[in-house]
């Protein structure tokens, strides 16, 4: 049985096309690696990309496409709403079939060493393959941003892992790890403010806010376990969105996301009007939306797979922006 395992590298460009088919084109060129879904983010000004095969192929993808990425974004004249630090700001390699996550940390691991090494680009381990769990989490390392990483790097505690010491002006740094499937989803506001995209985001995701009382300085834990989310104006689009990543859809699975954002809106006063899938989803995470929202709706649950897809992207709204094509966003459909 082939070992595989999907990366889904997202870099910081999302309006040239002409650069965005060029790293595609790198990936495309290594035999054995399947290129699943291109999402390109005006307003976010990244594109998110999403290929498969067996690890060497895929690493060997990656590494061309990190190498073309730094060759063609210039950091010191990017602008987009979406947090970043570098032309590659992060790829993500995560397990399929036939491979554990261990494993496909030691492939990250070799990776991000390449490219520190020949490229000479900074790179951070995150996720799994990080070993010191201090400086694990993606948001962590990437606070600052790519203006900030210039002192940021020389600090003792945020030396790269591979890689300079020194942070690239035009390619910035990269950040590289292993971690399990992930769903990157926005919801949309029909508001245009920031303020309150940003209080719901806070309101639901795990790590919640910080309040001042009378008792000084407390965190609020969010709703969501396995959620993080942030706020944001998407011009493009012309209304705010809910940006979060749903780090464990077994535990908090995409419409109990949903509902709850929802919920939190009409507390606000406001209401849901769709919402955005960026990149893939598993078969599994639309059917069980499917069914709870047959159930929600007085429905019966049991119903073939195709009208389950139908009825989960009908009541989350996930064609408003775009028509949503399960055998292209669905990743079982296309592997």
């Amino acid at each position: 049985m082939k070992q595989i395992i999907e990366c889904v590298p997202n870099f910081s460009e999302g309006v040239d096309h002409d650069i965005i088919n060029s790293i595609t084109g790198e990936i495309g060129s290594v035999t054995g690696v399947k290129l699943l879904n291109v999402d390109p983010g005006k307003g976010a000004n990244r594109t998110v990309i999403t290929f498969a095969g067996e690890p060497e192929a895929v690493i060997e993808a990656a590494y061309l496409a990190i190498k073309k990425a730094g060759e063609l974004i210039d950091m010191r004249a990017q602008k987009g709403e979406h947090p970043r630090m570098g032309a590659t700001d992060v790829c993500p390699l995560i397990p399929i079939s036939n491979i554990t996550l261990d494993e496909t940390a030691l492939y990250a691991k070799q990776l991000a060493k390449r490219v520190g090494e020949d490229l000479q680009i900074p790179v951070y381990l995150y996720e799994h393959a990080q070993p010191n769990k201090a400086r694990s989490n993606l948001a962590a390392i990437r606070a600052g941003e790519y203006e900030g990483f210039f002192k940021k790097i020389k600090l003792p505690n945020w030396q790269p892992d591979f890689g300079p010491a020194e942070m690239d002006a035009q390619r910035g740094a990269t950040v590289i790890g292993a971690r399990d499937f992930l769903i990157a989803y926005n919801i949309n506001l029909d508001t245009q403010s920031v303020t309150i995209a940003n209080e719901i985001a806070s309101e639901v995701r795990e790590t919640g806010k910080i309040v001042t009382n009378e008792n000084g300085k407390q965190r609020i834990q969010g709703t969501l376990k396995y959620v993080k989310a942030i706020g944001w104006y998407i011009e493009e689009y012309g209304m705010a969105q809910v940006s979060m990543n749903l780090t464990n859809i077994t535990a908090t699975p995409i419409h109990i996301v949903f509902n709850e954002v929802s919920a939190k809106a009409n507390e606000h006063g406001i209401n849901i009007t769709g919402s955005e899938l960026i990149g893939m989803i598993p078969l599994k995470a639309m059917l069980d939306a499917g069914s709870y929202f047959r159930l929600k709706q007085g429905e019966p649950q049991t119903a073939n797979e195709g009208k389950l897809i139908e009825d989960a992207i009908n009541a989350m709204g996930l064609d408003q922006l775009a028509p949503f094509d399960p055998q292209k966003r669905i990743i079982e459909y296309l592997l």
